[in-house]
């Protein structure tokens, strides 16, 4: 057999498991290996079977994209309000028609057009030196606080968690307000920002960084499991959830939404609703430490050690919309 036709062959075949009745196409930038037992339990369970691909949000976006009417993608699930909206935003996807997403997600945390729908949650919580802060900030806009001079470490202000605060920032207090935040944080920095949130937490322990943001779940992770060079000081680390008197303390997603090319959308809409049972709702919360979006399922058990809080019920949407914008004001204030 020549090699065109080896290769013609081969292409034919993947492309009719892709396109196959009993599978679903999954495009992730999800990296969790805990959600290897998610993806098992549903086909288990269906009979369907997940193709996976996995890349940055970016990334997958930019391939559906160019893949356009001829996409194999069902599903794409992001870990960022930001990027699935930008997805919505470039016409890649369609109207979910998923009941359990209209039923048990709160509307603050789904699209106003049915586009996509929030699966987890994560909170935006500022941490710190239990030994050398004896006032941490209560609020975000008092990390700007010119007291904190020196004490602060985040991570780069290309990061999406770092562009969905500020843009919640524009949205709870105005432009102006998130230009002096942004400046202030600048100005009260303990080092560049570098690294993940993981890395902010063990700059606490390391003596680098007095006050950090980080995402609950990589606290967590220190709690329940053992996390080089964070678990053995985790003790040393303080919490606050911000702004409890007055907006609440910011919220993200994982976020997922149907294409709109989907070769398999009723199986994809079967993989939605699953994600949105108690039982893998529980798997998610168990398994990466996130909160549950259902009513009624706890989080894991190193979460709850971290206590309830209120949370801000700003519509996602609503600081999605604001990316461009904090990226511009991170520029203008010298924020790496």
């Amino acid at each position: 057999m020549n090699k065109a036709l080896a290769l013609g062959l081969i292409f034919a075949s993947c492309a009719t498991a892709a396109y196959a009745d009993g599978e679903l196409n999954l495009y992730s930038s999800r990296h969790y290996d805990t959600d290897e037992a998610l993806y098992d339990n549903f086909e288990k369970q269906t009979g369907i079977t997940i193709n996976r691909i996995e890349d940055g949000a970016d990334t997958l976006i930019a391939r559906m994209q160019s893949e356009g009417e001829l996409s194999p993608a069902d599903l794409l699930l992001t870990v960022d309000a930001g990027r699935i909206t930008r997805a919505a935003d470039a016409d890649l996807l369609q109207p979910l028609k998923v009941a359990a997403a209209d039923e048990k997600v709160p509307d603050s945390l789904q699209d106003g057009d049915d586009l996509w729908t929030g699966v987890t949650t994560r909170a935006r919580i500022i941490f710190y030196d239990k030994n050398d802060v004896t006032e941490p900030p209560q609020t975000y806009l008092e990390l700007a606080d010119p007291k904190y001079e020196g004490m602060i470490c985040t991570r780069s202000s290309t990061n999406v968690y770092m562009i969905a605060l500020l843009g919640s920032i524009i949205a709870n207090e105005g432009e102006e307000a998130a230009k002096e935040w942004a400046e202030g944080v600048v100005n009260n920095f303990a080092r560049k920002p570098q690294g993940g949130d993981t890395d902010q937490l063990r700059g606490i322990i390391s003596g680098e960084c007095d006050i950090v943001l980080s995402n609950d779940y990589y606290y967590a992770r220190g709690f329940r499991k053992e996390v080089e060079g964070l678990t053995d000081g985790v003790d040393q680390i303080g919490y606050v959830f911000p702004n409890q008197d007055t907006t609440g303390t910011h919220i993200n997603i994982s976020g997922i939404g149907l294409a709109k090319h989907s070769p398999n959308p009723e199986n994809a809409r079967k993989f939605v609703e699953y994600l949105l049972t108690p039982e893998a709702q529980k798997m998610i919360a168990d398994g990466n430490d996130e909160f549950p979006v259902v009513d009624g399922v706890a989080p894991s058990e190193a979460v709850q050690k971290m206590g309830d809080f209120k949370r801000d019920s700003l519509p996602l949407n609503d600081f999605a919309k604001n990316a461009a914008q904090a990226t511009a004001i991170y520029n203008a204030a010298g924020y790496p």
